[in-house]
């Protein structure tokens, strides 16, 4: 034992993410607004330097607190249904499950769960014929599946991806 190398314990300031200060905030803010705002607009708002916003929105980026992408609308990739479906799991069979479920091109959205469901999952798809072969086939087949209830969306009336964050 004595010649096995020691592991480093991780360090505090990798394991939770970093504060966010009020400039940081601000800019979130402002980008959640507008994702395609300048640097330099999103500065001239604030009345600081382009240089330090650049900074600041890469920081926020690297350190995971902020993904700047476009989304776009699910139709646009001809994903037309949508489903909230709800799973039940043998419990020992949970994390594989989840994991399975993550791969799939359908699903966008995976949750662990405690109360009715194990796992909740939000899912598109091209049509009902596209939702009945997934959770027939697909979720049919996984093992530790024990149960799924499926919930289709008959329409959207809010789709977002903004939450408010306090600028204070």
């Amino acid at each position: 034992m004595a010649d096995e190398p020691t592991k480093a314990l991780p360090r505090l300031e990798d394991l939770v993410p970093r504060q966010t200060d009020a400039l940081d905030r601000r800019i979130i803010g402002f980008l959640q607004t507008d994702g395609r705002l300048s640097n330099t607009e999103i500065a001239r708002r604030l009345k600081v330097t382009e240089t330090t916003v650049r900074k600041r929105i890469k920081a926020l980026v690297d350190d995971g607190l902020v993904n700047v992408v476009g989304i776009p609308h699910p139709s646009v990739a001809g994903l037309t249904v949508s489903a909230i479906i709800g799973i039940r799991v043998q419990l020992a069979k949970l994390h594989q499950v989840s994991d399975q479920l993550r791969s799939y091109p359908e699903v966008r959205y995976v949750g662990l769960a405690a109360g009715r469901y194990d796992i909740i999952v939000e899912a598109f798809f091209t049509d009902q014929e596209h939702v009945l072969e997934f959770v027939s086939g697909r979720l049919g087949d996984l093992e530790g599946v024990t149960a799924v209830e499926n919930s289709l969306i008959l329409k959207v009336v809010k789709f977002s991806y903004e939450w408010q964050v306090d600028v204070t």
